[in-house]
C-alpha cells in the first residue's frame, strides 16, 4: 500500500467518523428517531392485516316451499297436459233399479288441463382482475356459481307462491273516499287518489320511497332487450275530494280486486299526485301529504300484472276463474283498519274454521298446513290465547337458574272438521307470503285409486343447470338455469284468505 493510499483512507474514516457525530449530535427529525408503535390505521404503517380467508355469504336462503314441492323430470313438448274427472253423477241420478232392468247412465264432469313450461335464470360474472385479486383468499368463480344457485332457488320459492302468467288484475277500480277535518295534517285543498293494485311480484318489488316496479323493456345479460311486466294493475280512475281546515283526513277504499295482494295509493293535489303508502288490505287512512316521490304519471296507464315469461304460481291458480279452490276476501270494513280475524272466544278463529269447514262440506278433505305471514302469526296467536282462553297459556320455571320463561306462539291449529276426528294442522311461517294473506296447503288428497301422486309437483324439462359461456372479453360469465313448471293437479285442495287487516 502506497503512502498516499493508506493516507486517503485514513482521510475517509475521519471525514465518517465526523459525520456520525454530527448527526448523533443533531437528530434527524420522525420517524428515524423514534420507536416503532401501533399504527392507527388497519391498512397503514407496518401493520398485519387481519382478514380471515374467505367471504363470509350472510344471506338467508329460506326456500320451504321449494324443499317441500315434489319435483319430477321427463318433461317434453311446451307444455305438461293432463285430464280430470272432476265428477260423478253429476246430475245426481236416483240409484234404485226395477226388477230386471239396468239403472241410468251417469253423467260425469271432465276438465282438460295445460301448464306452459318457462325458464328460470339468472347470470353473473367474474372479472380477470377480480379473480387475480382474490387468489390466496377465496374463489370467486365458485362463489359466483354458488350464490347463482342460492339466488335462483330463492327467486323460484316466491314464483312458486306468487308467479302470475294468466291471472290479469285488469284495471283497479275507482276508489271511494271521504274526508274529516280532524286527526290529520291535510290542508285545505281538493285531492286527487289513485290507486294502483298489486299482485305478489309488484309488492315485493315496491316501497314508499323506492316506488313501484316500471314495466318495460329490460337489458339482459347478452345485451339484447326484452318486454316486461313487474306486477302492477292499470291504475284507477282519480277521486276527487275536497278537504277543509288544516288537520283533515282522508279515508279511501276500492273494491277487492281478484289476485292482488296489495295496493298502492297516490294522492295529491292535480298533478302532484305522489306514492304516499301501500297496504294489504284495500283501503287507506290519509293523514299527511304524500312521502313518495313517484308521481302517478310515470306508468300504470295499462295493466302489467301478468308476466308471460313465468308460470302460474299457487296464488294465481287458487284464485283464478274455475279453479275451485277456497277463496275468502275479508270485509273492507273501516277504511283504513280493514277486518281482521275473529277470535270464537273458545280457543278458535272464526274464519279459519268456515274454510276448514268449507273443505270438508265441499270436498271431503282437510289441508294439512296453514303458511302464514309474521302479521297472521301473532294475531292468530294473541286472538286464540286472550280472553276466556287465557287459562292455555304456560309459564315454565327454571330453578337451577332461577328464571322464568314467557312468551306463547300458535303452533298448530286443531281441525275439527276431519274423518278422522280433530286433527292438528301446523301452522307455518313463510319469509315470503305478504301480510294479509294465509294460505291453506295440501300433501295429498284422500281418494282412492285417484291417479294423483303429488297433488303438487314442479315438472321439468331440465332442472339446474350451469352455464359458463365462452369468453369474449375479460372476464368469466356464467348463468343457472331451470326449465320447469308448476302442476296443481287438484285446486280444490288448496285455498287462501286474504285482505286480512292487522289486528
Amino acid at each position: 500500500m502506497t503512502t498516499e493510499t493508506a493516507s486517503g483512507i485514513a482521510a475517509t474514516t475521519a471525514r465518517t467518523l465526523e459525520l456520525i457525530k454530527e448527526a448523533q449530535a443533531s437528530p434527524a427529525p420522525y420517524p428515524f428517531s423514534k420507536a416503532y408503535l401501533e399504527s392507527t390505521s388497519a391498512t397503514s404503517g407496518l401493520t398485519y392485516y387481519d382478514l380471515e380467508a374467505g367471504a363470509k355469504t350472510l344471506y338467508p336462503v329460506l326456500t320451504p316451499l321449494r324443499n317441500r314441492i315434489p319435483r319430477t323430470g321427463g318433461g317434453a313438448g311446451i307444455q305438461a297436459n293432463w285430464r280430470s274427472i272432476t265428477g260423478v253423477n253429476v246430475q245426481n241420478a236416483g240409484i234404485g233399479v226395477s226388477e230386471g232392468n239396468r239403472g241410468v247412465v251417469q253423467a260425469i264432469t271432465t276438465q282438460d288441463n295445460v301448464a306452459a313450461y318457462k325458464g328460470i335464470g339468472l347470470e353473473d360474472y367474474v372479472t380477470f382482475e377480480a379473480d387475480y385479486a382474490a387468489k390466496g383468499f377465496d374463489d370467486l368463480r365458485g362463489l359466483a356459481a354458488m350464490n347463482l344457485l342460492r339466488a335462483l332457488m330463492i327467486g323460484e320459492e316466491k314464483l312458486l307462491i306468487g308467479g302470475n302468467n294468466s291471472l290479469s288484475l285488469g284495471t283497479t277500480p275507482t276508489p271511494t273516499t271521504s274526508t274529516a277535518t280532524s286527526g290529520g295534517s291535510l290542508a285545505a285543498a281538493t285531492y286527487n287518489v289513485y290507486c294502483v293494485a298489486l299482485t305478489m311480484d309488484g309488492y315485493l318489488a315496491s316501497s314508499v320511497a323506492g316506488g313501484l316496479p316500471l314495466s318495460g323493456s329490460r337489458t339482459l345479460a347478452d345485451g339484447t332487450t326484452e318486454s316486461y311486466n313487474q306486477g302492477t294493475a292499470q291504475k284507477s280512475a282519480a277521486a276527487s275530494q275536497a278537504t277543509t281546515g288544516s288537520t283533515s283526513t282522508i279515508s279511501a277504499s276500492v273494491s277487492a280486486v281478484n289476485g292482488a295482494v296489495a295496493y298502492a295509493w297516490f294522492w295529491g293535489t292535480s298533478g302532484n299526485e305522489l306514492l304516499g303508502a301501500i297496504t294489504t288490505i284495500n283501503s287507506v287512512t290519509i293523514a299527511a301529504e304524500a312521502g313518495g316521490t313517484q308521481n302517478v304519471s310515470a306508468g300504470f296507464a295499462s295493466d302489467y300484472s301478468a308476466n308471460s315469461l313465468v308460470f302460474d304460481g299457487m296464488l294465481s291458480q287458487i284464485m283464478k276463474s274455475g279453479s275451485n279452490a277456497y277463496v275468502h276476501t275479508m270485509a273492507t270494513g273501516t277504511a283504513g283498519s280493514g277486518t281482521p280475524l275473529t277470535s270464537d272466544g273458545a280457543g278458535g278463529i272464526v274464519e279459519i274454521d268456515a274454510a276448514l269447514r268449507a273443505f270438508w262440506d265441499n270436498y271431503r278433505l282437510s289441508p294439512t298446513d296453514i303458511y302464514v305471514s309474521s302479521q297472521e302469526q301473532a294475531n292468530i296467536s294473541a286472538k286464540i290465547l286472550s280472553g276466556t282462553t287465557s287459562s292455555a297459556q304456560r309459564f315454565t320455571f327454571t330453578v337451577d337458574q332461577g328464571a322464568i320463561a314467557g312468551g306463547v306462539m300458535v303452533r298448530s291449529y286443531l281441525n275439527k272438521f276431519s274423518l278422522d276426528g280433530a286433527q292438528e294442522i301446523p301452522v307455518r311461517l313463510h319469509p315470503n307470503l305478504p301480510a294479509g294473506t294465509l294460505l291453506f296447503y295440501s300433501d295429498g288428497i284422500p281418494y282412492p285409486l285417484s291417479n294423483v301422486g303429488n297433488v303438487l309437483q314442479v315438472r321439468t324439462r331440465q332442472d339446474y343447470y350451469q352455464l359458463q359461456w365462452p369468453v369474449r372479453s375479460r372476464r368469466y360469465e356464467y348463468g343457472v338455469y331451470a326449465d320447469e313448471v308448476l302442476q296443481c293437479y287438484f285446486p280444490p285442495a288448496f285455498g287462501v284468505i286474504r285482505n286480512i287487516a292487522n289486528g
